[in-house]
């Protein structure tokens, strides 16, 4: 959960500085999730653009609205994220535009929650595809404009869930589906997130001042979550998650939410605030963040398979092999 009770504006409020000027890209903005909450929080802090991207240009066109009427500029583009093609295109056009110099903090929220077994065009498990290599790819592609800023910011989109598996390096496609399970695939994608942050971190932290986190906002009840069954007479998917957390070595395992109150997508969005534009919490670079904190390894109960340097390096070298291509940074 979020124990941080402000919204993306209250911390966007004590930010305003460090986010005026500012060129922000954000990926995933359909009206009603985190990504248009933060992308809303921080309008009024005069950003000098504010680039949202998504699979669906209706629905990013009625965010880019919305921040338009509060006085942003704003551009919008296509991207989906499950095709290396399609991402590949997103990243060109966005690169062929010369009044864009730079990307100063690039948010890769867009994703996907257990969804059911389905190949991706390139032959992945789409989950794996949304979640992690698509954005992976992405973020590469824009690095030219990304190191171009003095102090970038790249922000993975991470979960608790990451709780629910290690990254499977021998068998990351579930035998092409022949195993699937949507919340061990779920949890590979989340831990794959914040071992991405750890990378960049790492490869281009010194190099070109970049800054790179990975954020849990909280649970959060979105358009990413309404297929789920979590509460009420149909709990499925809330005990599936918790036996497995339980294998996965925590006993009590994943339980008590029927107590918690699931936060809105403007308090859940606070932490992208402030992994974003935090002036002190470049001291943790490549850190997991939640509640506006650097997670506490033992009390937030974080797997140490989402925090080694030596699976982050490894993984890296993995999703060039998958989308075909090396960055040497």
């Amino acid at each position: 959960m979020n124990t941080d009770p402000r919204s993306a504006s209250d911390l966007a409020a004590i930010y305003e500085s460090h986010i005026k000027g500012k060129i922000v890209l954000t990926t995933g903005v359909s009206p009603g999730g985190l990504g248009a909450a933060f992308v809303l929080g921080i309008a009024r802090a005069q950003p000098e653009l504010l680039i949202l991207a998504g699979r669906d240009l209706s629905k990013v066109q009625q965010t880019a609205d919305a921040v338009s009427a509060v006085g942003a500029k704003v551009r919008t583009l296509e991207l989906e994220l499950v095709s290396l093609a399609a991402v590949r295109a997103a990243a060109e056009k966005l690169n062929s535009w010369d009044d864009v110099p730079r990307i100063d903090v690039l948010v890769n929220n867009a994703g996907v929650m257990a969804i059911d077994w389905a190949l991706s065009p390139d032959g992945f498990d789409s989950q794996l595809a949304i979640n992690h290599l698509g954005p992976f790819l992405f973020t590469n592609l824009l690095m030219g404009k990304i190191t171009k800023s003095p102090a970038p910011r790249v922000i993975n989109v991470t979960s608790e869930g990451h709780r629910l598996g290690p990254f499977r390096f021998d068998d990351y496609n579930f035998r092409d589906g022949e195993y699937y399970h949507k919340w061990l695939s779920y949890g590979q994608t989340k831990s794959a997130n914040m071992l991405m942050a750890i990378s960049l971190a790492e490869k281009l932290g010194s190099k070109h001042n970049l800054a790179a986190f990975s954020v849990h906002p909280g649970l959060i009840v979105s358009n990413l979550s309404r297929h789920l069954k979590l509460f009420g007479d149909d709990d499925s998917d809330m005990i599936a998650m918790r036996d497995i957390d339980r294998l996965m070595g925590n006993s009590i395992g994943w339980g008590g939410w029927e107590k918690i109150l699931p936060c809105t997508p403007e308090v859940g969005a606070n932490t992208y605030v402030y992994a974003a534009f935090d002036p002190e919490v470049t001291a943790h670079n490549g850190g997991y963040l939640l509640s506006c904190r650097l997670a506490d390894p033992w009390k937030d109960l974080v797997k140490p398979w989402a925090t080694s340097p030596v699976e982050a390096e490894r993984l890296w070298k993995l999703s060039e092999r998958l989308v075909g291509q090396e960055f040497s940074y």
